[in-house]
């Protein structure tokens, strides 16, 4: 979808060297809004051709558009733009450097958007998974310089599947195990011999980021003020060798009973505001059931849908409000470069006053059949 009220927006990406960022670079190649003009590095990379300083790990080429692209710096001083014509900024920086980065942007007018930590719990800094809050957006300004964040790439698919629940029956607890992919560690993680036949049962600040994330995302927003729901998750998180796709084990507490044809109807039927915009990189449905006796599999089924998609699977009934469930969410392109760009679509739209129609929060469940 191209609105005649909207422009086509400069972007400039910061950490493109990284695996998020090269996902960024795939994912912007061709996108219909943004113009992807700047890739942006560390100092040893700068000045450099993109080819040559990107440890190219994606199962795509690296994009001969961008291939021999120089590197520039990541600071905004060392850039130049067009009075009144603030580009929209892409962080796929490592939290240690992206805070101030960010917030230099910011304050030189850029919309930035982050995939890092940094800002997450920054005063006025919206966390938004874009189908399940994207009423928290009217906590940072509609236009001029601010900071958006995504959430942690975990927080996103467990927030995905938790958003229809929350809002048909009420949860009153959410227990999980996480099994997630040695991409998520980045270029710098375990490599895969130290993962062989490995399992490492803790993320260090994965489980705390989880539980605090999804406070935010699912507290009450009114008036430009963020009240935090009160906790509701228990997580362990682990890495195992896996190479995309984070796969959840969760069992959940309603508020309400129910039974299976009511809740699969819910989860299956969830839709949110990118859909009813129809954003471009919004999947058709966020959530998907996989017949019951094949469960998904991040080999298989990380990617299918664009990698928007998380994929359900193994529902089963402990009792009328405690049901237990597999959620798979491909964490490069869904958790982290895939859902930023679909946040700032979402951004971008709010500015362009393309949402003015609709209601800001994510429409009600749809009736769906499961795939075959």
């Amino acid at each position: 979808m191209i609105d005649t009220r909207l422009r086509r927006r400069r972007a400039i990406l910061l950490g493109a060297t990284g695996s998020v960022g090269q996902r960024f670079a795939r994912l912007l190649e061709h996108h219909p809004w943004f113009e992807l003009t700047t890739l942006c590095a560390s100092e040893r990379s700068t000045c450099r051709a993109y080819r040559e300083v990107a440890r190219w790990v994606q199962d795509a080429p690296i994009p001969e558009r961008f291939a021999e692209r120089r590197v520039e710096s990541c600071a905004p001083d060392d850039h130049a733009w067009p009075a009144g014509d603030p580009p929209l900024v892409f962080s796929a920086l490592d939290a240690d450097v992206a805070g101030p980065l960010e917030s230099a942007w910011a304050q030189r007018g850029a919309l930035v958007v982050s995939n890092a930590s940094s800002h997450r719990m920054t005063r006025g800094v919206p966390l938004v998974v874009p189908e399940v809050n994207p009423e928290h957006l009217e906590l940072a300004p509609a236009r001029g310089g601010r900071v958006l964040c995504n959430p942690n790439c975990t927080t996103i698919g467990l927030s995905l599947v938790l958003a229809p629940l929350v809002r048909e029956f009420g949860v009153e607890a959410v227990q999980l195990t996480s099994l997630q992919a040695v991409s998520g560690a980045g270029l710098d993680g375990p490599s895969a011999f130290e993962m062989l036949g490995e399992v490492v049962p803790l993320i260090t600040g994965e489980e705390e980021k989880l539980e605090r994330e999804t406070r935010v995302i699912f507290g009450e927003c009114a008036g430009g003020v963020l009240r935090p729901r009160d906790a509701f998750v228990r997580a362990t998180c682990t890495r195992v060798p896996v190479v995309d796709g984070h796969t959840l084990s969760i069992s959940v507490r309603l508020t309400r009973p129910t039974d299976e044809p009511e809740l699969c109807a819910a989860l299956e039927g969830f839709r949110g505001l990118p859909q009813q915009l129809g954003l471009p990189s919004a999947p058709e449905r966020p959530l998907r059931f996989l017949d019951d006796s094949d469960p998904p599999r991040p080999r298989r089924d990380a990617a299918r849908f664009g990698g928007m998609t998380t994929i359900l699977g193994r529902l089963r009934r402990r009792s009328a409000r405690e049901w237990d469930l597999v959620a798979l969410t491909h964490n490069t392109l869904r958790g982290a470069a895939g859902g930023a760009l679909l946040l700032a679509e979402l951004a971008v739209a709010r500015e362009a006053g393309l949402d003015s129609a609709s209601d800001a929060r994510s429409p009600r469940a749809e009736p769906v059949q499961r795939l075959p």
